[in-house]
């Protein structure tokens, strides 16, 4: 970063001294560059829209697309944040990046509010144009799915010969969020089945009875100290609206689409159909039946 991009730091002593000398009035003259450009980008950020018809709608799409790109890195790192935590058998420091993710994913989900103009004959415009680009290529996304645990090695395969390939692998074989969930109830005292605690983590598991049981004894304590108790019910926030997330795509695919074939190979909304059958968090809710 050049002497040009630099975001100087300023003291709150700093910010009332150039309040005053300005009269309370914001500051007018700076270099070559404002400094809240200087932060953001936002000059950068402007120049990546670049469409590939003239139709109109096509720059909310790729807009709106942009956008939710950018929350799946930021719920990204939220979730890794809360993995290091409970991998490091500290459940209460977890709770906050978790709180902040589910907050993340209902910004997300609004995104898909801005996409209800489009009906199929507005979508159809530009379609074509896109050749075989689709959402279901993006790997932020991938790497979001990874950390709660959804793994399906095969949705890698897409991404040979590009960077992310090996970012993917590699988060394929780390533990998921889940995995470490799974782990610290199991060093707290409950009785997981060693087998799971052991499994290969780049495959998904099928709901656990020992996980099950386990939550339900958590829960059955519901004192203020119980960590463990929070830590649940911040994740299955996060579950609950990830589920939106996947629910609003696939209407959305629905009313612009109907079951037409995707622009990235799969059968669309039936590919949908099935992939909101993978629970996230599985056994927080089978657990509920006992509780």
């Amino acid at each position: 970063m050049d002497s040009v991009d630099t975001v100087r730091p300023a003291t709150a002593e700093q910010r009332d001294e150039r309040s005053a000398r300005n009269g309370g009035r914001p500051t007018l003259e700076f270099g070559q560059r404002v400094p809240y450009d200087s932060y953001v980008h936002a000059s950068t950020l402007h120049t990546l829209q670049r469409t590939l018809s003239g139709d109109p709608g096509e720059m909310s799409f790729l807009v709106v697309s942009q956008i939710m790109e950018l929350y799946f890195n930021l719920i990204r790192h939220e979730l890794t944040q809360a993995r290091d935590h409970v991998r490091a058998g500290q459940p209460w420091p977890a709770l906050a990046p978790l709180r902040r993710a589910a907050l993340h994913l209902e910004g997300l989900n609004a995104a898909w509010q801005t996409l209800r103009w489009m009906t199929p004959g507005d979508f159809n415009r530009f379609r074509d144009l896109l050749g075989e680009g689709s959402g279901f290529q993006s790997a932020m996304y991938r790497q979001v799915e990874f950390l709660i645990g959804l793994r399906n090695p095969a949705l890698i395969r897409p991404f040979r010969g590009s960077p992310a390939f090996e970012e993917l692998t590699a988060a394929l074989h780390e533990p998921s969020l889940w995995d470490e969930v799974i782990a610290l109830v199991g060093r707290s005292g409950h009785d997981i089945d060693p087998a799971l605690l052991s499994r290969d983590v780049s495959q998904e598991h099928e709901p656990d009875p020992t996980v099950a049981e386990a939550w339900v004894h958590i829960y059955r304590n519901d004192g203020p100290d119980n960590h463990l108790r929070m830590l649940g019910e911040a994740l299955t926030e996060v579950a609950d609206r990830f589920g939106d997330w996947r629910y609003l795509h696939l209407k959305a695919v629905q009313r612009t689409m109907g079951a037409k074939a995707g622009t990235g190979g799969s059968n669309g909304l039936a590919w949908l159909q099935r992939s909101m059958g993978r629970t996230v968090f599985p056994e927080l809710w089978t657990a509920r039946t006992d509780m």
